[in-house]
């Protein structure tokens, strides 16, 4: 997974609780059965931060605000060009769908011994480097 200067055509969010980060397990290809931040692809017309809000809300049914920018990315052998946020701005209860095996609040530390999507342990320390946290 290397750094992106393209227009993204996914977003997904690091949705920071104190010194955990909620992963969920992938429901779906691609990356079934994979543990990854919740997100998915732009619908037309939308915005990388107004992809990433709807699928928040779909995927795990929180509503999210005041999102950081990350990280651009290629995934999935190039077909993504994933733009990255972070954000501690959130609330409800989570509401899985059919898109999410299992989630889970875990902390940078933990994420090493999971089987995730390429990257995502230093993915995830970049979101907790934009709130001084490492």
């Amino acid at each position: 997974m290397t750094e992106s200067r393209q227009p993204p055509n996914a977003a997904s969010v690091a949705l920071i609780d104190r010194d955990r980060v909620l992963l969920i397990q992938r429901a779906r290809k691609p990356y079934f059965g994979m543990w990854s931040l919740p997100g998915g692809r732009l619908e037309q017309g939308e915005t990388a931060e107004q992809a990433a809000e709807r699928e928040i809300l779909e995927e795990v049914g929180l509503r999210v605000w005041r999102l950081h920018p990350i990280r651009r990315m290629f995934l999935a052998e190039g077909r993504f060009v994933l733009q990255v946020f972070a954000t501690e701005a959130f609330e409800g209860e989570i509401v899985a769908s059919d898109e999410v095996s299992a989630h889970r609040w875990v902390r940078v530390d933990e994420i090493g011994a999971m089987h995730t999507t390429p990257d995502l342990a230093d993915v995830v320390a970049g979101a907790f480097r934009v709130f001084d946290r490492s």
